[in-house]
């Protein structure tokens, strides 16, 4: 992605929790880019949760939904075994993270803030 920033393993988790805390109250939208297969969407513009490392399990987790009658199934994808992940670094009109895990497979997580009248 241009504009970003590949970021130090060993910052992975504090960043991550820094964004789960930045977007709050946003929607999230998360594509699959895989080699292989293609691209697939996994969810459109849903109400955002969290986005964490764990490196016990060696894992970033999206989870989506979950925090409102409209919405009240949680939803996360997990990307096993990431090797990189890369963070947009300038002003755009929509922040994102990209996850690229062993085997070659990317997950794209862009943030959209609510639009006022907007249920989340």
């Amino acid at each position: 992605m241009a504009g970003t920033e590949t970021l130090d393993r060993n910052t992975w988790e504090t960043v991550l929790n820094q964004m789960t805390e930045e977007h709050q109250g946003e929607f999230v939208t998360i594509e699959v880019l895989d080699p292989e297969v293609g691209h697939q969407s996994e969810a459109d513009r849903l109400p955002f949760a969290t986005l964490v490392y764990d490196s016990k399990d060696d894992v970033v987790a999206v989870s989506v939904g979950g925090r409102s009658p409209r919405y009240p199934v949680v939803l996360r994808h997990l990307v096993w075994h990431p090797r990189e992940i890369d963070v947009a670094t300038q002003d755009i009109p929509e922040p994102a993270v990209r996850t690229v895990d062993k085997d070659g497979t990317a997950t794209l997580i862009t943030f959209f803030p609510q639009e006022s009248g907007t249920e989340s």
